[in-house]
């Protein structure tokens, strides 16, 4: 990360697995992204169950479709919200420019704060059919376990999302500061109010130097001398 800015190296770096799959702004987005999976994949799998005397099936969360749709739907945009930003934070070091590197580190922060919200409301909301549901309506605890993943994940989510937010912060607070310098400083020898300007190659200051330390010819220091002694004649 050293010399560039928002985190990340200098433009046009190198990509380096090892490296990018260390970071904890990684960890938590593959972390985010599994769990995900887990949420909206036990839903869709068992979360719809159908009594043998009925035809239609329901949600397993209180018979309430809207607990398993908001699952559901939080856990596949998420889903894709993780491979986005993980496209993004390959091709970040990539971006040359300080100022969308601004724009790409505040949308990550806005964005992991959004889903860190949504995954809280999703797991009170969960929690809260499911804790209200009739459970003597499944004598065979069918689809308890994936009830359960589904909101343990969604309360693991809302740390990772979290967590993003807080690495995005910590990382546009140091771009900032490195970015203020870069556009505040000014090279000295670019300064136009200086009383001088500084060599630009060695032939220059090979020029100057010959300038001011070649004495005068010996035939000016004759002919003042003679000029002197004639006017005290």
């Amino acid at each position: 990360m050293e010399g560039g800015a928002y985190g990340a190296g200098k433009a046009g770096g190198a990509f380096d697995p090892q490296t990018f799959f260390r970071q904890p702004h990684t960890v938590l987005r593959v972390l985010s992204w599994v769990f995900s999976i887990v949420v909206f994949g036990s839903i869709v799998n068992e979360g719809y169950l159908n009594s043998p005397t009925e035809v239609e099936e329901h949600c397993i969360f209180n018979r309430n479709h809207n607990a398993c749709n908001y699952g559901i739907t939080v856990g596949v945009l998420a889903f894709l919200s993780c491979l986005l930003y993980l496209a993004l934070d390959v091709y970040f070091p990539q971006i040359s420019s300080v100022k969308d590197r601004k724009k790409a580190v505040l949308s990550d922060i806005g964005v992991s704060g959004f889903w860190a919200f949504l995954w809280f409301v999703g797991f009170c909301f969960l929690a809260n059919q499911w804790q209200v549901s009739k459970h003597e309506n499944n004598p065979l605890n069918e689809g308890a376990d994936a009830a359960r993943a589904a909101i343990t994940f969604s309360f693991f989510s809302i740390f990772t999302w979290a967590g993003q937010a807080f690495l995005a912060y910590q990382r546009y607070r140091i771009g900032a500061d490195s970015a203020l310098f870069s556009q505040d400083y000014t090279d000295p020898s670019q300064d136009s109010g200086l009383p001088y300007a500084p060599y630009t190659n060695e032939d220059d200051a090979t020029d100057m130097v010959g300038t001011y330390q070649q004495p005068p010819p010996v035939d000016a220091f004759d002919a003042e001398t003679q000029g002197y002694q004639t006017q005290n004649y």
